[in-house]
């Protein structure tokens, strides 16, 4: 794989996390409406007081390291499971917003082929 082009993913990808990750803490972008069931499960997660703000710190934390180019197979990683549930939350409770979840996934899922020298002792 070209390595300009895994640079330009990562650095998108990177910057794409800390700007929904600070979205979490400062709400500067608008929230999309929602159908119900979707906004039932965001309201339940807001309420708990602590997983949205997690998950932003954690959004911020991984774009800057891959922004940075520092531990980037380890903030690969840490994003498999939050693209994950990113994408599983748009396919079962808003389908009509899926499109950005799949480009996290792709993007997260190029890079980790990627990197996938630094993965394959785990297998």
């Amino acid at each position: 794989m070209n390595s300009n082009f895994a640079k330009i993913l990562r650095i998108i990808l990177g910057l794409g996390l800390v700007l929904f990750g600070l979205n979490k803490f400062f709400s500067f972008m608008p929230i999309p409406e929602l159908p119900p069931d979707a906004s039932s499960f965001m309201s339940s997660l807001q309420a708990t007081g602590y997983v949205l703000p997690a998950l932003g710190f954690l959004e911020i934390i991984i774009g800057v390291m891959l922004v940075t180019n520092k531990a980037v197979a380890f903030a690969l990683l840490l994003l498999a499971p939050i693209s994950s549930n990113i994408l599983l939350f748009h396919l079962f409770l808003d389908l009509p917003g899926i499109a950005g979840a799949i480009v996290i996934a792709v993007i997260n899922i190029v890079l980790i082929y990627k990197h996938w020298k630094v993965y394959s002792p785990l297998f």
